[in-house]
């Protein structure tokens, strides 16, 4: 029978799994990447994105509740501060997990979990985004890449006949 099995239990009773959880998300709040078993990254995946999306409205009863689950003043500091600017405008998927192998004393699956705006290397470039976007019409995408390619011949051209105008 799977009574009371919708999440994992860490092979922990209920105390020390909280702890436990309460603990991760106050290193990954203040270190923003952390290095676990992959169980333990998908538990606190579960614990810390109601709690960070609690951090995006700054005010008293949000401040206390996420006080409650953490219990540490510099971890929400830092979580409605810092942490709140950068994950404004994201609608949820604030933490990314990656494998990161097996460990070898006893083969445990690692991984890093860390939040997604905080890795400045995985995130997309926003100005390729922007040069990437035009728009496709059948009417007059023939004509706009036939100007695009006749101009570089233009430019190439016009050198050439300045030095002939000098002589």
């Amino acid at each position: 029978m799977r009574h009371n099995k919708k999440f994992n239990h860490l092979s922990r009773k209920k105390g020390h799994r909280d702890a436990l959880l309460q603990n991760l998300a106050i290193a990954l709040i203040q270190h923003k990447r952390i290095f676990t078993t992959l169980a333990k990254a998908k538990a606190l995946r579960v614990f810390a994105e109601p709690i960070i999306t609690r951090s995006k409205t700054d005010d008293t009863a949000n401040r206390r509740l996420v006080f409650s689950y953490l219990q540490n003043k510099e971890a929400v500091k830092e979580l409605f501060g810092v942490v709140a600017e950068k994950v404004a405008d994201r609608p949820g998927g604030y933490l990314r997990i990656l494998k990161t192998g097996h460990r070898l004393g006893d083969n445990a699956e690692m991984c890093m979990i860390e939040f997604v705006d905080f890795n400045e290397n995985a995130l997309p470039d926003k100005s390729a985004k922007k040069a990437k976007a035009t728009r496709r019409s059948r009417r007059g995408g023939k004509k706009a890449t036939d100007d695009a390619a006749a101009a570089p011949q233009a430019v190439a051209e016009a050198p050439a006949e300045a030095p002939a105008a000098a002589e």
